[in-house]
């Protein structure tokens, strides 16, 4: 049967059934209700009762799903919801308050109240009318089929988890025991903003900014770190714990601001769930469980939700913040400023036209025409697919370079090389739909990324885009350079020694444990300028040796070494100068 655009299951209808004449009556069927399960206000008017009467009698009704993203609403199911509630009560067993400030269908709720008879006060907030009453049935069904004695005082709450003042429940439950337990929507305040959603809090500077953002408020922000925030602000001075499913990137935020915020919460753990499996979203999500009122600590440890082998422990540690605090321990010593810096590859937003292969002798594009230009403009292109090897000086495809620096006039083309000229003006109404701003009101066919740096012969270059910090050496091609695209980072070198010993320190185990200690790999631009910036060369130089070197660079002399340690030291003079 369906009532309130929900199933009542076969025990619920018999209760009602029996107890119709009741429902004419809603103190009456509400005392009912209250000394079988302990829930408060199950109708909150009589009309909701006499709905249900009605109901009864017909037998008959129909009911449509809303839109989930109206809700951010990736419900729990039952299995998963009780793993969460057993793996949490297994580290502290005797909650007197369960607090859920998102509670959907009411999985969590249930499966805590089958584990615990110590219960005393249990609160679940709700903005969507049905889910509310399908909590209360399933509450109800439980407590019919159980028939405990003693049963906690229950309010399932129809209200706005935004605007439902949780400080007034803290107060009241101050003494309690307490567990505040849920999954809060997994969607940004843009996106529901996107579906016109009326689910959405009112803009504030939750996150305490300072400054410009402060002002404006945080552009975009995550609604269940808006929920988890204002839970912990709440209820941190409470015995007890916290364990919510959210993003790995809700709680990265959360022990990155915990420095500022100093909650009292410790022994804080993420364990990774398969999303994928458990709510068919390609999302990285976990169990986040701390428990409250100890001494605010500022590290987290990752495990495996389902095999609980232990995967890091990150957050601050040297007053760095780092993915794996024993991996920084062992490297954090090349923590410091690059002597050389590190580039983004050429950008010209135009690869139909300026990205192509070589056919027979000729050129052709991506619009599938063979063209004749001259060689002098056109150089190798590698892409962060590319960057796969440990050394290359092979691609798949060119790119014509039309500036040696940003800004440089483009009039010299026609003049010095008319076929591309001519090309690249056929195809002007490409470069015309660039939408980036960078490319207004400066020479025809500009480009960026592009300086002294980029015709570098030799150059060591990693992915932006993949998770690998593996490094490759790229070298000339018919001693002309090859280029990289701006999804690849790179420092350039014009000597191949000097080349192959930088190669040989971003690769070593030193340099890739301290990169893996401050990645996070789940980030969507986890490699960038800004972290490759702190790889120390000097250091990395100094905490090896040259017979180590040796063994690995063919052809390494001592004099080679003796040079590139006069290099760092001149490139760090120069550095000092740029900042």
């Amino acid at each position: 049967m369906i009532c309130f655009e929900t199933h009542i299951s076969d025990s619920i209808f018999e209760f009602f059934q029996k107890n119709q004449k009741s429902l004419l009556h809603l103190t009456k069927v509400n005392s009912i209700i209250k000394e079988v399960s302990g829930i408060n206000d199950f109708f909150t008017n009589q009309e909701q009762a006499n709905e249900l009467l009605e109901t009864i009698k017909e037998h008959n009704s129909i009911v449509s799903e809303p839109d989930r993203r109206e809700y951010g609403d990736f419900q729990t199911n039952q299995i998963l919801a009780q793993k969460v509630v057993d793996y949490t009560f297994s580290k502290s067993n005797d909650f007197e308050f369960v607090l859920e400030p998102t509670c959907g269908k009411g999985n969590f709720l249930l499966a805590a109240i089958k584990q615990s008879k110590k219960l005393k006060k249990v609160v679940g907030v709700e903005i969507y009318q049905p889910y509310v009453w399908e909590t209360k049935f399933k509450i109800l069904e439980h407590f019919i089929s159980v028939k405990e004695n003693t049963k906690p005082e229950i309010d399932i709450i129809h209200a706005n988890a935004f605007e439902f003042s949780y400080e007034d429940l803290a107060k009241s439950t101050q003494d309690l025991k307490t567990l505040i337990i849920g999954n809060p929507p997994w969607v940004t305040n843009s996106e529901l903003g996107s579906i016109d959603s009326k689910n959405l809090p009112q803009k504030s500077n939750f996150k305490k900014h300072s400054g410009f953002e402060a002002i404006t408020g945080k552009g975009n922000f995550d609604i269940g770190e808006y929920i988890s925030l204002i839970m912990l602000r709440c209820f941190d001075r409470h015995n007890g714990a916290f364990a919510f499913l959210i993003k790995n990137s809700v709680v990265k935020n959360l022990i990155y601001d915990q420095k500022q915020n100093k909650f009292r919460i410790g022994q804080t753990e993420n364990l990774n769930i398969d999303s994928k499996k458990e709510f068919n979203v390609s999302v990285n999500a976990c169990l986040f469980l701390t428990h409250l009122n100890c001494e605010p600590e500022l590290t987290c440890t990752a495990f495996d939700f389902y095999t609980k082998d232990k995967l890091t422990t990150f957050g601050w540690y040297k007053n760095k913040f780092v993915y794996s605090v024993q991996d920084y321990d062992e490297s954090s010593i090349v923590d410091g400023k690059s002597t050389f810096v590190w580039r983004s590859g050429v950008k010209h937003d135009c690869s139909k036209v300026m990205e192509l292969e070589q056919v027979n002798g000729h050129f052709k594009n991506a619009l599938g025409e063979e063209i004749n230009l001259e060689n002098n403009l056109t150089y190798g292109l590698l892409k962060s697919s590319d960057l796969k090897e440990d050394k290359t000086n092979s691609f798949r495809k060119l790119t014509i370079i039309t500036q040696e620096k940003i800004g440089q006039e483009t009039k010299y083309i026609k003049d010095k090389y008319p076929l591309t000229y001519n090309y690249l003006t056929s195809h002007k109404e490409y470069f015309d739909k660039r939408k980036s701003s960078i490319y207004k009101d400066k020479p025809s066919f500009s480009i960026f990324g592009i300086g002294d740096y980029s015709f570098a012969p030799y150059k060591i270059a990693i992915s932006g885009l993949y998770k690998s910090t593996h490094f490759t050496l790229v070298s000339p091609s018919n001693s002309k350079p090859i280029m990289l695209d701006d999804t690849c980072y790179f420092i350039g070198f014009k000597n191949l020694k000097m080349a192959e010993i930088a190669h040989y320190l971003v690769n070593s185990e030193l340099v890739q444990k301290f990169l893996k200690s401050i990645i996070f790999s789940d980030s969507k631009r986890s490699i960038n300028k800004d972290t490759l910036m702190r790889i120390d060369f000097a250091r990395a130089f100094e905490s090896t040796g040259y017979e180590q070197a040796s063994n690995e660079i063919k052809g390494l002399e001592p004099e080679h070494w003796e040079k590139f340690s006069e290099m760092i030291k001149e490139e760090a003079t120069e550095q000092m100068t740029l900042f």
